[in-house]
């Protein structure tokens, strides 16, 4: 099974030997993949959609997988019971619907050794949530892929302590592994604040001052990554 780069990415946070729950499986492609590979024994592809379920049904079925991946309809992680996954895949979605997932299956919390989150916003918020509820960050990595980046993270049980605004906006991890993306990301960012500024120029609207205020807040922040990466900090 071929993925895309940002399911292969996905794909590669997945320990070998777990057992993987895939909430919102779309087409069923990362299960199937992860068990062609051997990495993982079996797995529970999972969807709040009727359309979705079909569509993995129909992949599953055509790769004679139907004894090893079980599909289930399920708001988030609704169903799924403590100790039937190692693992718990969440990508693919915003970062305020991964949070409501992540706090729905509460109960699954100890039973669960890993969770492989792929948020497409608000990772801030995500890294927060994570620290003030008893995870940690494993393995943290971007990829770009058509015009987009894409962060993965492995999320398990513990302590972990995120002490700067850059590091909940940008990835502790991502910047102590000085990632060639994330490098990338910042470039890309510090030129989309600049062009607003530049914008915002000869407006004294108190709107306008506080959108500079806030931009240019950030562009410090982004300042103090980069010098960081590059051994400067």
């Amino acid at each position: 099974m071929k993925l895309s780069k940002r399911l292969e990415m996905v794909a590669s946070f997945v320990e070998r030997g777990s057992r993987i729950a895939d909430i919102g499986t779309d087409h069923g492609y990362l299960p199937i993949a992860l068990i062609e590979r051997g990495v993982s024994p079996g797995a529970i592809a999972m969807d709040i959609g009727q359309g979705p379920l079909a569509r993995a049904k129909e992949h599953v079925l055509a790769c004679g997988m139907e004894d090893k991946i079980e599909l289930r309809l399920s708001d988030g992680l609704a169903e799924l019971k403590p100790g039937e996954a190692d693992s718990v895949v969440i990508a693919g979605m915003g970062g305020e619907l991964v949070l409501h997932i992540l706090e729905q299956g509460r109960a699954l919390w100890e039973s669960t050794g890993a969770f492989v989150l792929s948020p497409q916003s608000e990772l801030d918020k995500v890294r927060i949530y994570l620290e003030k509820n008893g995870f940690y960050i494993a393995r943290e990595a971007m990829v770009f892929e058509d015009g987009k980046f894409y962060t993965v993270m492995l999320a398990k049980r513990g302590r972990m302590s995120l002490d700067r605004p850059a590091h909940y906006l940008y990835g502790k991890y991502l910047m102590e592994a000085r990632d060639s993306v994330l490098a990338l990301y910042l470039e890309k960012e510090k030129a989309r604040m600049q062009a607003i500024l530049r914008e915002l120029e000869g407006q004294e609207t108190k709107k306008a001052q506080e959108a500079r205020e806030k931009l240019l807040c950030e562009l410090g922040w982004i300042k103090e990554v980069q010098d960081e990466m590059q051994g400067d900090y």
